[in-house]
């Protein structure tokens, strides 16, 4: 098994401060993924250089090859105990998973991380190791496809307290929350959303701590190919589109001239969708063999534009009503963002014959200026891009 992890994460900051306490970092090698959740004593600036200390030292340590285990020892051993409040100036949790499949976790004083498997909320069996008195718990297990894992702050169970709970939204209620969201959607960024936004109204919109949730989903390669402009030679024409449609993965076409070409060679028809709502956004259209097909330049600057709110962190409910709307390139964008690890591009150089002999002879360029940005965006994203020009 070669899997891989999708990983988004939403923190709020306790109310009336702007540097949040708790630090999340994803670091990648050529065998695993690791992410990491610190949590910094108190709120504010302390907290959050505590975090920051915290979560660098585990990565730097573990990205210049020190076993996971001594990552856990040092910070351990470096991280003193407030004497008044008796606990350590940060808290943490480590998820590490090998694309072979096993995984590693450790828990320092934060909540235990809520693990789903087949709709279910599953318990792992785990080992605790006292080092410098303070309590590691330590998981080693193997992951399998869609496995779903929830990091949290304390920031998360304490939520409503004194407010709307008496108790706070403790644990259970979480874990059970969680599973309700996994049940709608696999997506770690649409589940980070929610599970941030009921922790943001259990406080009334004022949170009463720093609060954060790392979602972690395990899924196996899934790879989008887009297939945007003719190429220079019109003898490349079935070129491109044999390439385009060996490989694997799910087939997308950017462009009308670009749509003729692959109906042409494919032998097939294009049936424009007639059911379009949406003004800003040229309609999609249908054809056989391919999953979606779209206008060119406008559709993927739209798409570009939801891929970078994304990238900025910048995503609530409204943001994915709008991914979940029925238009080229909300499709496009939630086809990427939920369902993708590996884009590859095809793109053709030629200028558009359309254009070629009006004021919009810059399509070219434009179309290149966007992909660009598409291919910085992607890998900013994560995503494992590949772009080639004909």
């Amino acid at each position: 098994m070669n899997v891989g992890i999708d990983v988004a994460w939403k923190s709020l900051n306790k109310y009336e401060e702007e540097l949040c306490g708790d630090k999340v970092e994803i670091h990648k090698t050529r065998d695993s993924d690791m992410v990491i959740l610190a949590d910094g004593m108190g709120s504010g600036v302390k907290a959050n250089i505590l975090a920051t200390l915290t979560s660098r030292i585990l990565g730097t340590m573990f990205l210049e090859g020190a076993p996971i285990e001594d990552c856990v020892e040092t910070i351990a051993k470096t991280l003193p105990i407030c004497q008044e409040r008796k606990t350590a100036y940060a808290t943490f949790s480590i998820l590490q998973i090998f694309h072979n499949g096993s995984a590693y976790l450790a828990e320092f004083d934060n909540p235990v991380c809520v693990f789903i498997r087949d709709k279910k909320i599953v318990d792992y069996p785990y080992q605790e190791r006292m080092i410098e008195g303070k309590k590691i718990r330590e998981y080693r297990f193997q992951v399998k496809k869609n496995d779903c894992f929830v990091l949290m702050s304390d920031g998360v169970i304490y939520a409503g307290a004194g407010e709307i709970l008496n108790l706070g939204w403790t644990w259970e209620s979480m874990a059970d929350y969680t599973l309700k969201c996994t049940k709608e959607t696999l997506s770690a960024a649409r589940l980070a959303s929610l599970l941030s936004e009921a922790c943001n109204d259990l406080y009334e919109q004022k949170p009463g701590d720093d609060t954060t949730v790392a979602v972690v989903r395990v899924r196996e390669q899934q790879v989008v190919n887009i297939f945007t402009g003719p190429p220079e030679k019109k003898e490349d024409d079935e070129r491109i589109m044999r390439d385009f449609m060996h490989s694997p993965g799910k087939k997308v076409v950017c462009g009308g001239t670009t749509a003729n070409i692959a109906a042409r060679i494919l032998g097939k028809e294009i049936i424009t969708v007639v059911d379009h709502t949406d003004p800003d956004v040229p309609p999609a259209a249908a054809l056989e063999g391919i999953d979606l097909v779209t206008e060119g330049v406008l559709t993927l600057g739209k798409t570009l534009k939801l891929l970078k709110q994304y990238a900025s962190d910048d995503f609530d409910a409204d943001f994915f009503d709008e991914l979940d709307a029925d238009n080229g390139a909300s499709r496009l964008a939630k086809m990427i963002i939920e369902e993708c690890t590996d884009v590859n591009l095809f793109v053709g150089k030629a200028v558009n014959a359309v254009h070629r002999d009006s004021s919009l002879s810059f399509d070219l360029s434009m179309r290149m200026n966007l992909i660009d940005q598409m291919a910085e965006t992607l890998k900013a994203l994560d995503r494992q891009v590949t772009v080639t020009y004909y």
